[in-house]
């Protein structure tokens, strides 16, 4: 009992050290989360996720007591290495993945293997905080930005209004409308992934998880396709002025409002299966 609570000692005052080392990290991650609803504004709700999937995984299983595994070092050092090289490269992105790199590793350290080994989608679920470089996705974008563009040149004439297609961009008759990167829909896409993921861990059956996966890419371009075509006949309508209104915002927005509640409704589980993923698992005893 003693050395239990030792533990929870030595956890809360490690906890507190680390908080205080990465809360520069943390500050960054959260102004790319805010900075508008077209960067990975899905990030704020994934370090939330990970705690609560975590916590309902272990509360699914019963352990015997916790034994520590060194194994946790091949973890914690590599991470805080990157940490210490991100203090003097200053670019943010390589301290978050360290945290990515620390998690896990302070499982280890603290919960032991099978704990560890119970939580490792949550854990690995963290990577979906990370904003991703434009250096990385550029070519992503642009053929994300192909087809939101040729999309809607080919619907937009069904309700009589003529478009003209150069690259990625859209001749109306009054105005010029440009697909940029923050139209692809890349962020949407990423969200989607993350929710994919998210509910295909969580639903009991394969060909269900597979769907859900697959469902992901099409259902995200084509909830960006809509957004797209909308502007462009709102535009054509009413002037370009209009995208200086919050309805362009809103029409993003829009997107993670069409793709992500279908992409949970088609991972649902149906009457009779389990909504945790290890909740008919048998006890578990050991480490």
């Amino acid at each position: 009992m003693h050395q239990g609570r030792l533990g929870q000692i030595l956890a809360c005052l490690a906890g507190l050290v680390l908080i205080g080392v990465y809360a520069p990290t943390i500050l960054w991650l959260w102004g790319r989360w805010t900075l508008s609803v077209w960067h990975n504004a899905h990030g704020a709700l994934v370090p939330p996720a990970v705690a609560y999937l975590s916590y309902t995984e272990l509360k699914w299983r019963r352990y015997g007591a916790v034994v520590p595994s060194a194994w946790g070092f091949a973890l914690v050092i590599p991470a805080l290495v990157l940490h210490v090289l991100d203090t003097g490269m200053n670019t943010g992105l390589l301290s978050a993945f360290s945290i990515v790199l620390l998690l896990p590793g302070l499982s280890l350290l603290f919960l032991g293997v099978e704990r560890t080994r119970a939580i490792l989608f949550p854990l690995a679920f963290m990577l979906f905080a990370l904003p991703i470089p434009l250096s990385l996705t550029e070519q992503l974008h642009l053929v994300l930005r192909h087809i939101a563009a040729n999309a809607a040149a080919a619907i937009v004439p069904i309700f009589g209004i003529p478009v003209y297609l150069e690259g990625t961009t859209l001749q109306l008759g009054s105005a010029t409308l440009g697909i940029e990167d923050a139209c692809s829909g890349f962020s949407t896409l990423y969200a989607a992934a993350a929710v994919a993921c998210l509910m295909a861990y969580q639903t009991d059956k394969w060909p269900r998880k597979l769907l859900v996966l697959a469902s992901a890419a099409p259902l995200a371009i084509a909830a960006n396709v809509l957004r797209v075509t909308l502007l462009v006949i709102v535009v054509a309508r009413t002037g370009v002025d209009v995208l200086e209104t919050w309805i362009h915002p809103a029409t993003g927005i829009m997107t993670f409002a069409l793709a992500l509640p279908a992409i949970m409704w088609l991972g649902r589980n149906g009457p009779g299966e389990s909504a945790a993923p290890n909740a008919t698992a048998p006890a578990q005893t050991g480490q």
